[in-house]
Order: C-alpha cells, then sequence, then structure tokens
C-alpha cells in the first residue's frame, strides 16, 4: 500500500482560516484544502515510469480508488491535501500574492527508493488562492502539460513529472483568445509529480511583507529536506549554508535553462511564481518549440507585444528572476546577489557550450572569446534565421552530412543545400545570399569536424544523441487534443510512446519528424497559445 507522508504540512505554519475562499494569507506556508468532487471523472492516460517511481502498479493506478483520488473524488490514508501559498513577479512587475489557484497538493508520497514525492492535482478545483476563478483546468492544456512533462524528462531536461491525465466529465468554460468569445470545452486533471514544487515566489511573498520567522521557516525547511547535502553536520544553518543554497539553485537553473536551448524549448511565461527551488521545469503553459529558428519568437499571445519570455532571452529573464530570489533571501545572507548570478553564468555557459558542442559533433569548444569556434556558432544562428531553416531538422539532418573534402569539394551550393530541403520552410523568401552563407558555413563546419580525433561514426553518435528527432510540436499536441476532444485517446498514448525515445529514429513516426505543415501556421493551439485553461 502506498505511504504518505506530511512533512510540509507538519513542519510549516498552516493558514488558521480553512474556509474556502478568496483572501489574502498572512503568516501561513498553505492552506488545508480539499479537491473539489467532479461528475464522471474517467482515467484516459498515466505515465507507467511516473507509476513506478511512486511504486503505483498499473492494476492499483487504474482501479477504482485511485482514479476516484487522481480526480479530487477522495482522499486516501495519509493524504493531507493543501494549497500553497506565494507571490511573484509577473512580466516583470511585481503581482503580490498568488498562491496554488488550482492546484491542490494531496500529500507526500515516500517512494519505494525512500524518497518523498509530492503529488499534486492541477485543475482540481477552487482554493482560497483562486481570486475570480474556479480553480479548473481545461482538456487542451492538461493534455499539454501531460504529454511535455513527459517529454522533457526522456529529452533529459530537468523537470517536473506527469502521473495521470483524468478527463471530469464536466465542461469548462473559457476565452481561450481573451478575445470575448468564452466558450465551454471538456475538463480535465493532469496529476503532477515533484520532490516540491516550491517555487522562487514562496519565499518572495513573505519577504516583501517583511515576514522573516515565516521566510526562515521555508528556507529551513527546503536546505534539510532538499539539499540536505548543505546542511553541517551540527544541524546549525546560517548565512554560509543560504549563500550556498542559493548558488545551487542557481547552478541547478542554469542547467536546466541550458537544456531548454539546446532542444529549442520556449517557456512563455517565466514569471518568478513559474520557477522551481529545485531547477526544474515548472509550470507548462503556453510553451513552444522553435521551427523555423526565430530567437525572437514566443509561443504567448499574451507577451506577442513585449516578447520578454522570447526564446533568445530566456537565459537573461532567469538570472533576472534568481535576482529576485536572492534579494528575498537577504535576511538570512546578506550580500549574495553577485554570488548568486555568478554561479548561474558559470553554469549556464558551461552546460550550453558543453551541449553546443555536442550537436555540432565536436569533442568541445575553445574556451577563448572570439576564437574560430565562437565564429562558428555566430554563423550558425545567423544562418539559421536567415535561411528559415527548422532548428530540429536541421541538426538531425547535418549529422548525416558527409564532411570529407572530396565529398564536399564535389558539391555545389544548391546540392548542399538540398540536403536540407525538408527543414526549409520558406522557398520564396531564399536568396542567392542565403545558398552561400549555409554553403560557407557548412565548409567551415567540416574542416572543424576533421580537426578532431572522433570518427564519422563517433561524430554521428555524439550529435544524435544530443540532437532530437521528435520533440512534442504544438501541432502535434493539437490532432492529440482534437482526438480526445471526440473522445478518441489514442493519439495521447501514441506521442506518449513516441517521446519515450526521442532521439531514435522509430519505424512508422516519419510524419512526427517533419517541419511544421501549412495548416498549423496560424492555428489557434499551434501558432497562438495563451494562459487560458
Amino acid at each position: 500500500m502506498t505511504a504518505f507522508d506530511d512533512r510540509f504540512v507538519r513542519e510549516l505554519p498552516s493558514d488558521r482560516d480553512t474556509s474556502n475562499v478568496p483572501r489574502a494569507v498572512f503568516g501561513a506556508a498553505y492552506t488545508s484544502t480539499r479537491p473539489t468532487p467532479v461528475r464522471a471523472p474517467k482515467l484516459i492516460a498515466y505515465s507507467r515510469e511516473v507509476a513506478a517511481m511512486l511504486g503505483l502498479t498499473p492494476d492499483e493506478l487504474q482501479g477504482p480508488e485511485w482514479v476516484a483520488a487522481l480526480a479530487g473524488n477522495r482522499t486516501l490514508a495519509g493524504m493531507k491535501p493543501f494549497a500553497a501559498c506565494y507571490g511573484g513577479h509577473q512580466f516583470g512587475n511585481w503581482a503580490g500574492q498568488l498562491g496554488d489557484g488550482r492546484a491542490i497538493t494531496l500529500g507526500e508520497v515516500i517512494a519505494p527508493t525512500g524518497q518523498h514525492l509530492e503529488l499534486q492535482l492541477k485543475g482540481a478545483g477552487r482554493t482560497p488562492y483562486s481570486r475570480t476563478a474556479d480553480g479548473r483546468a481545461v482538456l487542451r492544456s492538461s493534455l499539454r502539460e501531460f504529454l511535455c512533462s513527459e517529454a522533457m524528462h526522456h529529452l533529459g531536461i530537468p523537470t517536473t513529472r506527469a502521473l495521470s491525465l483524468v478527463v471530469t466529465g464536466e465542461q469548462v468554460v473559457r476565452d481561450v483568445l481573451y478575445d470575448g468569445h468564452p466558450a465551454p470545452e471538456p475538463g480535465a486533471i493532469v496529476a503532477r509529480v515533484a520532490p516540491s514544487f516550491l517555487r522562487f515566489g514562496n519565499f518572495e511573498l513573505p519577504a516583501k511583507r517583511g515576514d522573516l520567522p515565516l521566510l526562515r521557516s521555508l528556507a529551513e525547511h527546503t536546505l534539510r529536506h532538499h539539499f540536505a547535502e548543505l546542511v553541517p553536520q551540527s544541524g546549525a544553518i546560517g548565512a554560509p549554508e543560504y549563500q550556498q543554497w542559493l548558488s545551487e539553485i542557481a547552478r541547478r537553473t542554469g542547467h536546466m535553462l541550458a537544456g531548454w536551448m539546446r532542444v529549442g524549448f520556449v517557456h512563455g511565461v517565466m514569471n518568478t511564481d513559474n520557477m522551481s527551488i529545485l531547477g526544474l521545469t515548472i509550470d507548462y503553459g503556453p510553451y513552444g518549440w522553435l521551427e523555423d529558428y526565430d530567437p525572437t519568437w514566443t509561443p504567448n499571445t499574451t507577451d506577442a507585444e513585449g516578447r520578454r519570455y522570447r526564446f533568445g532571452n530566456q537565459p537573461r529573464i532567469a538570472a533576472w528572476n534568481l535576482l529576485q530570489l536572492a534579494q528575498s533571501i537577504e535576511p538570512l545572507a546578506p550580500g549574495s546577489g553577485e554570488r548568486t548570478l555568478e554561479a548561474y553564468a558559470s553554469s549556464f555557459q558551461s552546460a550550453y557550450r558543453a551541449a553546443l558542442a555536442a550537436k555540432l559533433g565536436l569533442e568541445h569548444l575553445d574556451p577563448d572569446e572570439g576564437s574560430l569556434d565562437d565564429r562558428l556558432l555566430d554563423g550558425l544562428f545567423e544562418m539559421l534565421h536567415d535561411a528559415h531553416l527548422d532548428m530540429t531538422l536541421f541538426f538531425r539532418q547535418l549529422a548525416d552530412l558527409p564532411t570529407d573534402e572530396q565529398s564536399l569539394s564535389e558539391a555545389s551550393e544548391l546540392s548542399v543545400f538540398a540536403w536540407f530541403g525538408d527543414a526549409l520552410y520558406d522557398t520564396e523568401r531564399l536568396t542567392p545570399g542565403s545558398l552561400r552563407r549555409v554553403y560557407d558555413w557548412v565548409l567551415r563546419w567540416a574542416a572543424r569536424t576533421r580537426q578532431q580525433s572522433l570518427g564519422e561514426a563517433e561524430r554521428r553518435a555524439l550529435m544524435n544523441a544530443h540532437n532530437p528527432q521528435y520533440v512534442l510540436r504544438n501541432w502535434m499536441a493539437q490532432q492529440a487534443i482534437d482526438a480526445a476532444t471526440r473522445g478518441d485517446y489514442s493519439e495521447i498514448e501514441g506521442l506518449l510512446e513516441l517521446l519515450r525515445r526521442p532521439y531514435e529514429l522509430q519505424a512508422g513516426a516519419e510524419r512526427y519528424a517533419q517541419r511544421r505543415p501549412e495548416w498549423a501556421r496560424h492555428r489557434v493551439g499551434c501558432s497562438m497559445l495563451s494562459c487560458s485553461s
């Protein structure tokens, strides 16, 4: 039988008012609250890997007891549900108290390994932090989060996980584009799993309010349970430990951001309340994947004008968010801001350059600023943008390009460019200059690969291990949403299986390894997404 613990509830101050009405909550890390039952829950998908991680068999998970729990219709023995209290900066502005407005943690599962894993329902009904909302979620956003959580894990990028996807049998009214046209949609609940869902905003709110006791309690709890390696044998936690903690958060965040940039992932809404204290990708909302390479692209319609969270700006925003966190922890670790940013910059640059080297089939990149390798990288991204090439497809096709001098000397500009034809989006915008830039860059890249000891087979293997063949493109998710809305859930399972092995060629999956179809260019859900869910 699955065992639960209640460390968060037991050790941290709770909201004395347990009424489930929207309000300001002071002096508390959480409010005890229960999910709101739904009419006709049905489990339509689950991750067998996450179930096994929690010690659940498929039969248990699909049984009536667990399906009811994952729908919010009952609590199991040991569960002590709560909604967390936190604040955050949204689009660069302090938003005050936010909190779990549509997420409710059921409890902390004690996994077979002994690890504690928080089990949280998203879309389980109203909480005191819901403000004017209903606390529910729709099928389209829940399906996207379920699939992308697992897809990111199998890509090797730190992330929260997804256990299950349940449809509720109820309709939820949403205005998809915030344009005054609300409509009913199928409701759903996704069960999320992580060692903790603590985020930067959990620490920002008490700091902004001057609540030092709560700030200290939260920070100490987090170190003891999630960063135990930083706690001295004496057990006493002081400024040095909090400074090390901030540096470790920065290091993990840098590693995560390098992963995003490596595969072309755009989070879409990097508010501080959407930044995990554990360096995990969290809160999958209006995310997207770069297709034709454009560093200014954002999938979030709310961000369409300012493009604060555009692909190329993500590393800088992570640094900004870390600075807000460091300033919040200032009472516990004075003067840690600069050190935190230095740790982040070092982590991100190291991880990202290593990732770029592997993407290009190189053992390493020259560390000297302004080196030939730096110019090779600059030319790469300029060329991708100029030629409107699909980022994912380009790197997979580059791996198979012969790099020996004889083959390339016999190739024309047109033939080299044709090698990447499947990655090309807009032939009408091509110029002779575009052809020349691709050709020249390929010659420079090939010459660089010949300077190392890796053989051709080793180079291809290295590139294919770091450049995915399949990512969860928005149009793929939209097809699964369309089918699921009709009651056909087979596409969810098909995508889940495909994305378990994103770096391997899979028979019969050719349609998923292609550039965005023309029908998806301007369709809502493919090119335009909002925070509406």
